[in-house]
């Protein structure tokens, strides 16, 4: 299991450790500073001996290379920005399938429709939910309805009042 750190925080915990080892301290004790185990400690010792100081450097891991290069992701996002009628689908809402489709059309690359949100999000883009409106909706008569006559019959608590012959204790058993 890798240890939790950055390249360069692991790198300098390796230095650290061997710059113990040279002030004396016996691989257990380097081991219990730095936070390593044992074994670790004595691979950086060789590693040290075999090829100087430089042998504990950082390694990039480097993974799978993009599909997409810099400039393409530049574009997916300026396209994403512009809208889903730009694109040409026929309304403006962006599926993770649509921009898939989009990418596809494009770059002639293809990516999981899953995985297109990952690449949105590391864009920038957060998952949105658009709002179910009517197309008929009146904005100015919803607002003019708000203020007058919702106004008048909403009810508040302190309205309501219980009537004399609502009571909430029991019945005695006198009346049954």
């Amino acid at each position: 299991m890798r240890p939790t750190g950055s390249a360069a925080e692991l790198e300098a915990r390796r230095l650290r450790a061997v710059d113990l080892l040279r002030d004396g301290k016996s691989n257990t004790e380097v081991a219990r500073l730095v936070g390593a185990d044992v074994s670790s400690v004595k691979r950086w010792k060789r590693a040290v001996a075999q090829g100087g100081v430089a042998a504990l450097a950082a390694k990039p891991n480097r993974g799978r290379p993009p599909r997409l290069t810099l400039e393409q992701m530049q574009s997916l996002a300026s396209l994403v920005r512009t809208g889903a009628r730009a694109a040409g689908f026929r309304s403006d809402l962006w599926t993770c399938r649509r921009v898939a489709q989009a990418i596809r059309d494009r770059f002639a690359v293809t990516y999981h429709p899953d995985h297109v949100g990952r690449i949105l999000h590391a864009l920038g883009f957060s998952q949105q939910k658009p709002q179910r409106r009517a197309s008929q909706r009146d904005e100015t008569a919803i607002e003019r309805w708000r203020k007058s006559d919702w106004a008048r019959i909403k009810k508040r608590a302190g309205d309501v009042k219980l009537s004399s012959s609502f009571s909430t204790k029991r019945a005695s058993s006198s009346s049954r």
